[in-house]
């Protein structure tokens, strides 16, 4: 089974409407009566800002940039759901929805091929850099924004200060064999490493980009055992718990394909080709089941992977992360 491309956007276009991504799906069918959610609604725009503007990534770089910038407050705090009418269904806060709106913003501000969506992309990145989480993701993912926004203006005094805060709230590795900075792996484990690696770079900060090189190198070693990838399942992992766990997700791959890719733009390290390829063929079938995580049909991404199946549901944070580990492995320079 060959590994699909851009046309993985034809599913994305058949979950949305003018309004924005919807959440969930049953198989290949939008299930409007879910709603949608910020969270989604980003990540679509960043893989849509690193696509050439055309088709249906043209739409759907639209259509998501309207919905994160109508989910921000006048504070720059975010709201995250939305139901099938339009209507908001929540309050407006700090929670990953706000990191990951300022990811999605950053990217669409740097990266985009239109001047107009980046420009209003920043406009609505410099409104919500102004606010600050408790939670490590949120964080990890308003750095990645961030580091994106410093990058291109080198003189953004907010995105440099969020990346510094950023720092500190993910903390430092601890003492011993458990080289990470929480006590137990949750979910998107690998954005934590990159954003401190995307943070230590930009910062000119030696020790914190090291920092950030050592707890990916380890989580990419304790997900490698047998020379595939076999992620952390939803329950999350701790010290004393032995694989291969399950619901593997989706989201696990994409975070681990971004952070090798971020470590290998960093490092000029070919070695962290390993941790991109390892990523892509988690999809194609070189996983704990040696089962396939796409339809090669739809286009779409299964939502789990379960000990003997997958969850045939192809959903948008699912499909999302197929792309984005695609759009990695497809960009990564490959050893001659």
């Amino acid at each position: 089974m060959s590994a699909p491309n851009t046309f993985a956007f034809d599913h994305l276009d058949r979950l949305s409407d003018e309004r924005g991504l919807f959440e969930h799906a049953a198989g290949t069918v939008r299930r409007e009566e879910h709603g949608y959610c910020t969270d989604d609604n980003a990540r679509l725009l960043v893989v849509a800002s690193r696509e050439p503007d055309t088709g249906s990534a043209h739409r759907l770089g639209r259509v998501a940039l309207g919905f994160v910038l109508d989910a921000q407050g006048a504070d720059g705090r975010c709201r995250n759901r939305m139901d099938s009418s339009g209507r908001w269904t929540d309050r407006d806060g700090t929670d990953d929805c706000w990191g990951r709106s300022l990811w999605g913003l950053g990217t669409c501000a740097t990266h985009h091929t239109d001047p107009s969506l980046r420009q209003r992309a920043l406009k609505g990145f410099d409104n919500g850099v102004r606010q600050r989480s408790r939670w490590p993701r949120a964080m990890a993912f308003a750095a990645l924004g961030a580091a994106d926004v410093l990058a291109s203006d080198p003189d953004h005094g907010p995105a440099r200060t969020l990346l510094v805060d950023t720092l500190d709230v993910i903390g430092p590795i601890p003492v011993g064999t458990w080289s990470w900075p929480e006590p137990r792996l949750a979910y998107a484990n690998a954005a934590l490493a990159e954003a401190v690696i995307a943070a230590g770079a930009a910062l000119e900060r030696t020790s914190d980009l090291d920092r950030g090189l050592t707890m990916l190198a380890w989580l990419l070693e304790l997900e490698t055992p047998r020379g595939h990838l076999s992620l952390t399942g939803v329950a999350g992992r701790g010290p004393d718990d032995q694989g291969p766990l399950f619901d593997q997700q989706p989201i696990e791959a994409a975070s681990m394909a971004d952070a090798c890719w971020r470590a290998y733009t960093v490092t000029g390290d070919r070695a962290w080709s390993r941790g991109v390829g390892a990523a892509a063929g988690w999809f194609t079938g070189d996983n704990d089941t040696g089962l396939a995580m796409y339809d090669d049909v739809s286009g779409g991404g299964f939502d789990g992977l379960q000990p003997a199946s997958v969850n045939l549901n192809q959903g948008a944070e699912s499909t999302l992360a197929l792309i984005s580990t695609m759009q990695r492995a497809r960009s990564f320079a490959p050893t001659p």
